[in-house]
């Protein structure tokens, strides 16, 4: 775990920022960052709009946010858990 970064028009804490040993297969430092800078400013990734809804209002209702980036041969998402204590990088299968 490390300290989270902060990025411009951010709109929540990170937290603590993991992953897991599966999605440590598939990204790496440079790609961790430009992930989290998607999910802290509200780019969910590739999720159906009922999804983003639910995030938007998690946001300003202090509940999980999860957000799904597709790679090239997996989709990695991204949670913060409600208290913003966490944001972990996992693979669905590890969910």
């Amino acid at each position: 775990m490390t300290d989270s970064p902060t990025f411009p028009n951010q709109l929540f804490p990170l937290g603590q920022v993991a992953a897991t040993v599966g999605a440590l297969d598939y990204i790496h430092t440079e790609l961790a960052l430009a992930l989290l800078r998607r999910h802290a400013t509200g780019d969910w990734g590739e999720l159906d709009d009922n999804d983003r809804e639910r995030n938007d209002i998690a946001v300003q209702e202090g509940l999980r946010i999860v957000s799904a980036y597709a790679l090239s041969d997996v989709t990695v998402l991204c949670i913060t858990e409600a208290d913003r204590s966490a944001t972990t990088f996992l693979l669905p299968s590890e969910r």
